[in-house]
């Protein structure tokens, strides 16, 4: 009679993460610009593995405020690079973005490649964006990172449902937005991905609670934070 061994993988909370990343850039000086431009470009690789017609593709990429749109900015660069038809939707005011650090720099290396960034400031702007996003062919989404753990609130909220409701393929960077790192709750609504591309190591809530509904396949994707410091 043969044996079988369930080898759960290491999974990471939000705080373990956050202090992943600490170590990476003040004990290994490791810039955090180096980690986002990792992040970006392998999240762009598995897009393309999608891809059977890469010139016909058109690809939505929605970013949020904070570092997780700072890897949805370098996705962008990276599909735009290999031709591929990429506009970025942005859940905040370019000009706040711009003095933001790392997620700035790569924001603004995308204005001067002149990629389409697109405001979305309130609901009626989602409304009128959801109606474009039906022209895509894959979405990707970089609206919120392993940080959250408040409700979603408008416009975010309007437009996660609406972005569900396409039945689009959609790549979630990192995780999918609006589910709980740590316990896998959907925090008011989630993104429903096809393909969660994650950093270091599974998150806890990919296997919790609605975690499973939400992720797709996951995969995980080295970003070069040095193997000794994952747990």
């Amino acid at each position: 009679m043969g044996w079988l061994i369930l080898v759960m993988e290491k999974t990471l909370t939000r705080e373990e993460m956050r202090e992943l990343d600490r170590k990476a850039m003040e004990e290994y000086k490791i810039p955090g610009i180096i980690l986002m431009e990792n992040a970006g470009k392998n999240v762009a690789e598995e897009i393309l593995k999608m891809l059977d017609e890469p010139q016909q593709t058109k690809v939505g990429i929605l970013c949020g405020k904070g570092n997780n749109g700072g890897d949805g900015f370098v996705v962008a660069r990276h599909l735009h690079n290999h031709s591929i038809s990429v506009d970025v939707f942005l859940v905040a005011r370019v000009s706040d973005i711009l003095k933001d650090g790392d997620a700035g720099t790569n924001l603004q290396i995308l204005l001067n490649m002149k990629i389409p960034v697109k405001e979305i400031l309130n609901i009626p702007g989602v409304n009128s964006i959801l109606k474009e996003l039906n022209n895509y062919n894959i979405l990707v989404d970089a609206l919120f990172g392993t940080g959250l753990s408040g409700a979603i609130r408008e416009p975010f909220k309007t437009l996660i449902s609406g972005v569900n409701n396409l039945n689009k393929p959609i790549v979630s960077v990192d995780i999918p937005s609006g589910l709980d790192c740590n316990t896998g709750r959907v925090l008011g609504t989630a993104i429903k991905a096809t393909k969660t591309v994650t950093f270091a190591a599974a998150k806890k809530g990919f296997y919790l609670g609605e975690g499973p509904s939400c992720t797709g396949i996951v995969i995980v994707s080295g970003i070069s934070i040095p193997r000794e410091l994952i747990p």
